[in-house]
């Protein structure tokens, strides 16, 4: 380690920003986080961007949902069984 350290050209604030987004500190009901973080886990994204959505949706501010791994996979699978049996016809 040295003696000393030269931080003058150092900077304040987060390392990583989050533009259009504002961190802040909210109460909300156990259960309600509660259902937020099992929706979540289900659909395999974080219960920020659930509870976002859900926010975004009362508003009337629809918001594209991410697509996960797990949605596509789903998605694929119900077109390619229409696909087939629109060729078997």
């Amino acid at each position: 380690m040295k003696n000393e350290y030269d931080f003058s050209k150092g900077k304040r604030g987060a390392l990583i920003s989050n533009k259009g987004k504002t961190r802040i500190t909210i109460y909300i009901d156990t259960a309600i986080l509660e259902e937020f973080r099992t929706q979540a886990e289900e659909k395999g994204l974080g219960y920020q961007t659930l509870i976002n959505q859900a926010l975004r949706e009362y508003l009337g501010e629809k918001d594209e949902v991410p697509v996960s791994e797990k949605l596509l996979r789903r998605i694929l699978q119900e077109e390619m069984a229409n696909y087939r049996v629109e060729k078997k016809e």
